[in-house]
């Protein structure tokens, strides 16, 4: 690999995973789902945040991203839009009922009436977070505008592109996987409706935030 894409590319990575260390919308997600689903069916939300990442890095590919980046109209009615679904998933959280949370951790009520979702439910909402979150656009905007010129051969930015995609599964994977071990599930168990409570309040401010801000500066 010649010496100025191999640059291009370690800035780019180290970029992208700094910007995983930073806890948002899609990790809360990821960590209410895996202490309320089965392993199998928690990774349905790292797939789905991961496609969203994949489609928001294949729109910026072929200029579409800048197109939606330009258009304020379309920025604004897109914040509103990922505000108001965080704000839904926050009151479904802070709805939920206290009995709801029993038993996570015991396998044999993987089948009762606790609330559990499917492996295709946890993908659409892991889906939709990642691409109502404009965060997630502007991130990916900003990287292939920003280091990759026109110069950079297409191969290169979908090799790069395919590459943030794994990083983004592998990343949420690790979380879910974390926090499937026995002890590190156990203890989280015992806190889980307190910690969807927290976490279902933080995606509300975030909502509320991204809402607010996008009406204040029409």
């Amino acid at each position: 690999m010649d010496i100025n894409l191999f640059g291009i590319f370690v800035t780019v990575a180290i970029a992208h995973f700094l910007a995983l260390l930073s806890p948002g919308p899609d990790f809360v997600l990821v960590v209410k789902s895996a202490i309320r689903n089965e392993g199998k069916n928690a990774i349905g939300v790292a797939l789905g945040i991961a496609s969203a990442n994949a489609l928001y890095i294949g729109l910026c590919l072929i200029g579409v991203g800048s197109i939606l980046a330009a258009s304020v109209t379309v920025m604004i009615v897109l914040k509103v839009i990922g505000g108001l679904f965080l704000i839904y998933l926050a009151v479904q959280a802070l709805r939920a009922s206290k009995s709801s949370y029993k038993n996570l951790d015991m396998a044999e009520h993987t089948h009762s009436n606790t609330a559990k979702a499917t492996f295709f439910k946890e993908f659409i909402t892991g889906f939709m977070s990642g691409i109502l979150n404009p965060k997630n656009l502007l991130f990916y905007l900003s990287l292939f505008t920003v280091v990759l010129t026109p110069e950079v051969g297409f191969a290169f930015k979908l090799g790069l592109g395919i590459w943030m995609t794994v990083i983004v599964f592998l990343w949420d994977l690790s979380i879910i996987f974390l926090l499937s071990t026995p002890k590190v599930r156990s203890k989280f168990t015992k806190l889980a409706y307190y910690i969807d409570k927290v976490t279902g309040a933080i995606l509300g401010l975030i909502g509320f935030a991204i809402v607010r801000s996008a009406l204040t500066k029409q």
